[in-house]
């Protein structure tokens, strides 16, 4: 009996944020794999070991969370005034399939440094020492982001004094620019409302604040739904009636922004929308065992991905949440205290982030214009991934 050997591919392992992920050139992929379809999505399957129904993905580079079960393909860009196209896959864990919906605010962090040093980027562009500004441009939700990557002797520089709750290590601080952060070609606010009431049934009518920026995301009030706003992940993640809860809550809300057609479609879109519940500051633990104090955060923000409490923050929620709060009358604001704000530092499950925020009324609607915030990056590995030569 004959079998088919492995073949190997360049790749980078690289931690961006709060994520880690493998990111690809798209001209190393197989040629299969360099269009989008079955092939590709098959191809990256593998190469993070999915479905896996073990839920450990023990066969592949994943780690078995939605925060370690993430791809990236970068290519120089076909926008002017761009330099990378960034395009994110958000790999399923125990089901087979890809969810290309939305972006990895978390791993954006890393895309700039590695167009830098996979030879993306102009060699004129990089200075030998200073900041280089990598402009990107996010294929999923065709949007800019600007990078600022520090750069010394004229290579990244990954290691610093920079600390980000929910990353263990300090590194080098990396500024990140979400410029017009509206998902796509949608409103701000799909349902042109700043607070719905969501029927949801099974569950109630739920006041709701459903965005559209840096990922589209269903806001909801802790105090309506039974928590607190200072829950940890085994809190809601070892609750299976609060998972179902919130998945359903997702699954209508999604309708409710346009982003399917039935409730059941939400089991094949995961990666979007996300939920997530505020409340007012109150000191907490964090996970790390670091003290939060209610007196140095604006409020407390939980929020899921992929059917689970995320352990920090999703960078794209992020983007929603420093939106959000710079709009009075929305339910993050709120939280915050409500009136006119251009940042917001809250409290999540690793410790607290904070984030500025541009918004303005343009022809009688709101629209972000910018939104800023601070992340770090750093590869863990480089090389070949190697898959067996028949998976795609």
């Amino acid at each position: 009996m004959s079998f088919v050997p492995q073949i190997k591919v360049p790749a980078t392992y690289m931690r961006g944020g709060t994520s880690k992920g493998v990111f690809f050139r798209l001209r190393d992929l197989p040629q299969a794999a360099q269009v989008p379809g079955e092939a590709r999505d098959k191809f990256l399957l593998r190469v993070i070991g999915s479905p896996d129904p073990y839920g450990k993905q023990t066969d592949g580079m994943g780690g078995a969370t939605s925060s370690t079960s993430k791809t990236v393909i970068l290519s120089e860009s076909t926008k002017p005034d761009h330099d990378v196209d960034y395009l994110f896959g958000q790999v399923s864990i125990d089901k087979p399939f890809v969810d290309w919906s939305g972006n990895c605010g978390n791993l954006t962090a890393a895309v700039g440094a590695f167009a830098i040093s996979s030879g993306l980027i102009d060699s004129n562009r990089i200075p030998d020492n200073g900041i280089c500004t990598v402009r990107i441009w996010q294929a999923n939700i065709g949007k800019t982001i600007v990078a600022h990557v520090p750069v010394t002797n004229g290579e990244v520089q990954e290691t610093g004094d920079f600390e980000l709750d929910g990353v263990t290590f300090p590194a080098a601080e990396i500024r990140i620019e979400f410029m017009d952060p509206a998902d796509g070609e949608g409103a701000l606010f799909p349902t042109g409302n700043l607070v719905d009431q969501l029927e949801v049934p099974g569950v109630g009518t739920v006041q709701a604040t459903m965005i559209n920026a840096g990922i589209p995301t269903i806001f909801l009030s802790a105090d309506e739904i039974g928590c607190t706003g200072t829950e940890l992940q085994e809190a809601i993640n070892g609750d299976d009636k609060a998972l179902a809860m919130f998945e359903t809550i997702r699954a209508h809300g999604a309708v409710k922004m346009g982003l399917i057609e039935r409730p059941e479609d939400a089991a094949i879109r995961q990666h979007t929308p996300k939920v997530a519940f505020v409340a007012p500051p109150r000191d907490y633990v964090a996970s790390s065992g670091k003290p939060v104090a209610s007196k140095d955060i604006d409020l407390l923000v939980r929020a899921l991905s992929m059917g689970k409490l995320h352990h920090a923050m999703m960078g794209t929620a992020a983007v929603a949440i420093g939106t959000a709060a710079a709009i009075p009358g929305t339910l993050v604001n709120q939280a915050a205290g409500g009136g006119g704000r251009n940042s917001v530092t809250f409290g999540h499950p690793s410790g607290s982030l904070s984030v500025g925020a541009e918004a303005e009324i343009i022809d009688g609607s709101w629209r972000a214009t910018k939104v800023v915030m601070s992340r770090s990056a750093r590869v863990l590995m480089e090389g070949w991934v190697r898959v067996p030569g028949d998976c795609f």
